[in-house]
């Protein structure tokens, strides 16, 4: 029963962080980190992502152009591109390292302690994925909220507001934190293999003291 627990604890935690992944890598390259609606023109809508621009036209429909220089950026698109192409990459790293550690394959059988330290560290990558990837999601969702409120602003300028990616962003980076904690937990379960060693040893012993218990005493 344990076992069975152990797995689907470790299957569903699998599950967790593979979502994340996806939702990062699809945060990463959408163009749907800030929206602008026009309010001159209803019908031309704006939308930025950390790679491109792009506006949004009934007549014409979408024009996207990316870019030109990665200093030219402000600070955050910057920042926020290093952190999302690390929180791919160590979510991709988590997957490799936690899919050799799950008890339903059957490879290394006999080696517990390193499938329990591969999930461990599994864990541990999927926990850092995420933190990176919560990072810069809610450092432009805290710089356009502030963009928004500012004051300074004439009230007729078009204010950037959230975009679909944020919340993508935010989705990705709590499922990648909660695949890692239940990866921790099914290591956590996992027993000891010196402790099984030992409960099977001491087993067999009760069993052969019950066998000489019942056993007849030969005649002298």
């Amino acid at each position: 029963m344990a076992l069975v627990f152990r797995i689907a604890m470790q299957s569903i935690g699998l599950l967790f962080s593979l979502l994340g992944w996806v939702l990062s890598c699809l945060t990463n390259y959408l163009p749907h980190w800030k929206n602008l609606n026009l309010d001159l023109n209803e019908m031309e809508n704006w939308t930025m992502g950390l790679w491109k621009t792009c506006v949004i036209q009934e007549e014409v429909g979408r024009q996207c152009k990316d870019f030109d220089s990665f200093l030219a950026l402000p600070a955050e698109l910057r920042i926020s591109r290093i952190l999302m192409f690390l929180s791919n990459g160590l979510g991709f790293l988590g997957l490799l390292v936690s899919g050799f550690g799950l008890d339903c394959l059957r490879i290394a059988d006999r080696q517990q302690d390193l499938k329990k330290r591969l999930l461990i560290l599994g864990g541990v990558l999927f926990w850092t994925s995420g933190v990176t990837a919560l990072v810069p999601v809610s450092w432009v969702a805290y710089l356009t909220v502030q963009e928004f409120w500012d004051e300074t602003i004439p009230e007729i300028v078009p204010r950037w507001e959230f975009g679909e990616a944020l919340f993508t962003g935010w989705s990705a980076g709590f499922s990648l934190l909660l695949g890692g904690c239940l990866l921790h937990c099914a290591a956590c379960s996992t027993p000891a293999p010196g402790a099984s060693s030992h409960y099977a040893v001491a087993e067999m012993q009760d069993h052969c003291q019950q066998l000489e218990m019942k056993s007849p005493n030969p005649k002298v």
